[in-house]
């Protein structure tokens, strides 16, 4: 079971910490590691892994390098987390999402329905969606279910939400084994910094504005990516095919609250020379186009078919978190070697 795992997008931020888990939870697993290395997915993030662990690089649009893979190497499991993953982005150029998320899912599902025909003997197909796929919350509404409508607001979360339904449809028409998780905000270790947390960290450890979007009041879940490594791991082992699973972190903060909290630790583990708190640097931005104001995930199923639960709270995580950057300047250098100060430029000091 799970012996040879390919693992698309494994150099990223969330792929990466999972290939690490896998290596840590399943002696017997060999993982094949399909990424094509842009920006957010570097060699940098699978530094002194196990002889278990196969970097190939390659594209999932590109069928002859996908079908190759499950031939060469015998493929009994797929998770999927390559995509196209920033909102902003998608809104400044959509192609690459629908390329990546879309073609590049439907490359995936062909190549295992190719590879492993109409017998599923110990084979799964795990895709790693996000909670942007069922819109924005209202304050009084409840957490989104897995019975939630998708109602999808950004070029990003309607590509997102296509592949989804592209699996579901797999399962349906082919009886593949397929499970799909939606997960909320993650953050820790490895996380490029055009997300929230790590661009605030970096951003207040090099002394650069700390950009908040419209007023700051938009209200997200947060999880630890080590919890959603074990949800994900959780789902493969004993999910239900054809079934979705919401995974969240149980801890809803709004956007502004976030930024004070990384400020606050960073004053204590790290304070400026000058003396001055952190959040001095806190500038308010145009808000992003079509913004949804809040998520929130409903993760009784999990919890209540699979036994799972996150093990840390935003308190205890974000802490982690904060250190890991402190601890890991080599890694922080590098990411800001990479065309990162046009990326801030571009996206947030001229809106």
């Amino acid at each position: 079971m799970m012996e040879n795992i390919l693992i698309t997008g494994g150099a990223g931020f969330i792929g990466a910490n999972f290939v690490r888990f896998i290596l840590d939870n399943n002696s017997n697993a060999q993982i094949y590691n399909l990424d094509l290395l842009t920006y957010a997915g570097s060699k940098n993030n699978l530094n002194e892994l196990s002889d278990r662990h196969h970097l190939i690089e390659g594209d999932i649009t590109d069928a002859k390098v996908v079908n190759e893979i499950f031939a060469d190497h015998q493929i009994d499991t797929v998770v999927h987390f390559a995509a196209e993953s920033h909102v902003d982005r998608s809104i400044s150029g959509p192609g690459a999402f629908i390329q990546t998320n879309i073609i590049g899912t439907f490359t995936l599902l062909e190549a295992a329905r190719e590879a492993w025909g109409d017998q599923y003997d110990n084979n799964r197909f795990l895709h790693v969606s996000t909670d942007e796929v069922y819109g924005s919350l209202k304050t009084d509404e409840p957490p989104f279910s897995e019975k939630n409508q998708y109602k999808p607001n950004s070029p990003y979360s309607a590509s997102k939400a296509a592949s989804d339904h592209l699996v579901r449809s797999y399962n349906r028409t082919y009886n593949m084994p397929t499970l799909t998780t939606n997960c909320s905000n993650n953050y820790g270790p490895l996380q490029y910094p055009e997300k929230l947390v790590p661009l605030i960290i970096i951003n207040a450890l090099t002394g650069k504005a700390l950009p908040i979007y419209g007023d700051g009041q938009q209200v997200r879940d947060w999880l630890y990516v080590e919890d959603h490594c074990s949800a994900i791991y959780s789902v493969l082992q004993n999910g239900r095919f054809g079934e979705m699973y919401n995974i969240g972190g149980l801890n809803e903060m709004k956007n502004i609250d976030i930024v004070h909290t990384i400020c606050d630790i960073l004053d204590e583990l790290q304070p400026r020379e000058d003396g001055q708190s952190y959040k001095t640097l806190i500038t308010y931005v145009k808000d992003r186009p079509g913004h949804d104001r809040r998520y929130a995930i409903d993760a009784d199923k999990i919890s209540t078919e699979l036994n799972w639960q996150p093990s840390e709270s935003f308190s205890t995580g974000i802490r982690k978190t904060i250190q890991w950057y402190l601890n890991n300047q080599p890694w922080v250098n590098t990411v800001m070697s990479e065309n990162y100060n046009e990326w801030i430029e571009l996206n947030y000091s001229k809106r």
